[in-house]
């Protein structure tokens, strides 16, 4: 059954409660256990009271969620914003931190209904406008100011500096002078964040790595008496500890915590600036963060953006009017929210409903958090969202994007936010004249179209630019759907990374439905890098030949791998991968193309090994993972549905949501070595025969999905597999299709 995500009546809403509440209950469970100390964390970092990010995450779950245009999203404050947050009190205030968080609060209402205001006018394409790069290099460097700041936090010193580029500075003496106490939580804390997400179990990773700190934090503030003031010698050196200044400080209830806004400062010249980067960047942030979590919907389903920016807008304006943070669309909650196996927008009112009973309740408990346990969690986002690999996945795009990404980066560090993104689309801008991109169609987009009885036909001519995206994508809609559609590229000088990234996320919006899309004209271009959404330009035919196929180490072994075993070999990037969309794993993540494709034409069917590239995580919080893995196509054999990997103690778990595992009695090896699931249970039991159990208990290194007349293998280790593990995973699939029934034997 696929969930509503546009329920407009009570009795519908009410239905959607009751098919998934258990679902919707545990996943909102496991999200709060992951917003609270970052709601704390964020709003301490931001300069408001820790009580502030609270409010706008019951707000955004309790309220928004009933408003809200996405399924699975969840609504709460977001570190993105905490740079916007924190200049807006300092600059309002002038020294009154007070003044300014009043004042601060004033703007953020008023900027809630600029964004009302915002989807009223569907102005949701506006993240179609701004470059992609621009968006990673703003992200960046908002990451660089939260480490920044954090890590004097995190170490138990005050520093002096208050910009970014003082503050890194400063470092060094902040090491140097560290609180020991204070720096062994931070620091053991830091270490649980980037230790976690490298242990292989299935167990230990759906454990939130926010509650193991905050369980380890907690106990050491009590072991260092953090609660009471004393002083103490570490090194000849005196120590001083004030629980204010190292513990979490909340009011005695919730209405005490409830601060109005103060709206004499709006229209000032620095009211107005950050009414301009609370509605702009909170609405881009919210709005990019949306259209992630669509790519990871289980159930593919579309967001209304206009309708999202209208919840977000009135969760600010409420926000705001009682001292809370600006919220978003979140991108790490809600990429958790649909791993936890959410499925309509109730686990993000269920999210906000334990929020809220934990602060009623237990707010004393929330007091003995230590803030260096939350300052190594907003560091550890700070180092996600500006790592080196972020770096590097930038400069194998391209070196165009490099640019663009490091002068966003200093820009906004030397600056401040708007002109860092302003910076970065004007080198944008430059680069695409530069590479021959005419000035004519910078902002026009000149499209041909040619029609037929099966095929719609748009030739871009001149340049196909993130600067005139929107135009070329009124053209994309208008398309009919009864038709294939046919991009074509042949008259284009430049296609630029923006353009490719979006032209890449209509694929897969469109791959949903079976719809044809066919892009041709891109062979006849140079990118500027071997990455698939790089830059390229158009280059004469003798200059392509010219250049030839190159392989590279990996694809010479695999050549020769495929000699030996009478093969195929395709070493060639193939985006299209309608073949895989029906999978768990790209119901999960992105898949950008597959290469180095090994294939076997069998008696039965056909085997295809490959190198699969893919996103996991939303985009801002992505990675770019290389996996090996299998595909089989067995047109004579019968239809299949089932799902086979390794038993562990995440897979008993998932029993209690309802998930039953398969077992064969008379096999308690495969029984206790696999969980087997399946929506067809008898269907199955007929399925595993003897020859397959005992093949599966001797070669178990491979999890195994069925769908119809296909299959889809994966290697337990999820890494790139070397020549001779494709070998015996060859093995593997060729003895797989023997074992498996045919039609005919089923029929007999």
């Amino acid at each position: 059954m696929k969930p509503s995500i546009n329920t407009h009546t009570i009795s519908g809403a009410f239905s959607e409660f009751k098919t998934h509440f258990r679902s919707d209950a545990i996943s909102g469970f496991l999200v709060f256990l992951i917003a609270l100390p970052l709601c704390l964390g964020i709003s301490k970092a931001s300069g408001f009271p820790p009580i502030s990010g609270v409010f706008t995450a019951i707000i955004g779950g309790l309220v928004v969620s009933f408003f809200s245009g996405s399924a699975l999203t969840i609504k709460g404050p977001a570190a993105g914003l905490i740079v916007i947050a924190l200049g807006a009190i300092d600059e309002l205030g002038k020294g009154d931190n007070f003044l300014g968080y009043r004042l601060a609060l004033g703007v953020i209402v008023v900027a809630g209904l600029i964004q009302v205001a915002f989807g009223l006018l569907k102005m949701g394409r506006l993240a179609d406008f701004f470059p992609v790069t621009v968006i990673h290099g703003m992200l960046a460097a908002i990451g660089i100011i939260i480490a920044s700041k954090q890590i004097h936090v995190a170490l138990g010193v005050k520093p002096s500096g208050a910009e970014p580029l003082e503050l890194l500075a400063e470092v060094p003496d902040s090491i140097m002078g560290m609180n020991p106490e204070i720096a062994l939580i931070g620091g053991i804390s830091l270490l649980i964040l980037f230790l976690m997400p490298t242990i292989k179990s299935k167990f230990i990773k759906a454990v939130p790595a926010a509650l193991v700190v905050l369980l380890v934090a907690i106990p050491l503030g009590f072991l260092f008496d953090l609660d009471h003031a004393h002083d103490y010698v570490f090194n000849r050196h005196l120590f001083h500890i004030n629980p204010n200044d190292f513990l979490v400080v909340l009011p005695a209830n919730l209405m005490d915590g409830v601060t109005f806004p103060d709206f004499s400062g709006v229209l000032s010249p620095i009211g107005f600036k950050y009414l301009v980067m609370f509605s702009l960047v909170g609405s881009l942030e919210s709005l990019l963060s949306t259209q992630a979590i669509d790519t990871l919907d289980p159930y593919k389903r579309k967001s209304n953006l206009n309708k999202d920016l209208v919840a977000v807008g009135i969760g600010n304006t409420l926000a705001g009017m009682v001292g809370g943070l600006p919220m978003i669309s979140e991108i790490v909650r809600s990429s958790a929210n649909i791993n936890n196996g959410a499925h309509t927008r109730w686990s993000n009112f269920f999210h906000g409903f334990f929020l809220l009973a934990f602060v009623a309740l237990a707010a004393p408990l929330i007091h003995h958090i230590p803030n260096a346990a939350l300052a190594a969690m907003l560091l550890y986002t700070g180092y996600r969202l500006a790592s080196p690999k972020e770096f590097y996945k930038t400069y194998s795009i391209g070196m165009d994007q490099l640019s663009i990404f490091l002068t966003t980066i200093f820009v906004t560090l030397a600056t401040d936010l708007l002109l860092g993104i302003a910076a970065g689309i004007v080198m944008k801008l430059f680069i695409q004249v530069l590479l021959g991109g005419p000035v004519s169609n910078l902002f026009k987009s000149d499209v041909e179209i040619k029609e037929s009885p099966a095929e719609y036909t748009l030739s871009i001519r001149h340049s196909a630019t993130f600067s005139n995206y929107l135009g070329f994508k009124k053209f994309l809609y208008k398309a009919p759907i009864n038709k294939k559609l046919v991009i074509d590229f042949s008259n284009t000088k430049l296609v630029d990374h923006s353009f490719m990234e979006h032209l890449h996320h209509f694929e897969e919006d469109q791959a949903v439905s079976g719809r044809q899309i066919i892009i041709t004209g891109l062979d006849q271009h140079k990118p500027v890098s071997n990455h698939p959404m790089a830059s390229r330009k158009k280059v004469s035919l003798e200059k392509r030949l010219n250049e030839g196929l190159i392989l590279n180490i990996r694809q010479k072994e695999l050549q020769k791998l495929a000699l030996e075993e009478e093969l195929g070999f395709i070493p060639l990037k193939i985006k299209s991968l309608p073949h895989l969309r029906y999978f768990e794993l790209a119901q999960r993540q992105r898949l950008l193309f597959r290469e180095n494709t090994l294939t076997s034409f069998e008696e039965f069917g056909e085997i295809h090994l490959f190198d699969l590239h893919l996103i996991s995580g939303a985009r801002q919080q992505s990675d770019e993972q290389s996996i090996s893995a299998g595909w089989i196509e067995l047109p004579g054999h019968i239809n299949m549905d089932f799902k086979l990997v390794k038993e562990d103690l995440l897979e008993k778990a998932k029993a209690f949501s309802g998930m039953q595992d398969i077992d064969f009695p008379e096999y308690p090896l495969f029984s206790r070595k696999y969980s087997l699931t399946s929506n067809s249970p008898k269907e199955v039991k007929r399925i595993f025969g003897e020859g397959l159990i005992k093949l599966l208990e001797r070669e178990d290194q491979y999890q195994v999905e069925a769908k119809g007349k296909e299959l889809f293998i994966l290697p337990l280790n999820g890494e790139l597999l070397d020549v001779n593990q494709f070998k015996k995973m060859l093995a593997f699939c060729r003895e797989l299709v023997l074992v498996l029934p045919q039609e005919d034997e089923a029929l007999s």
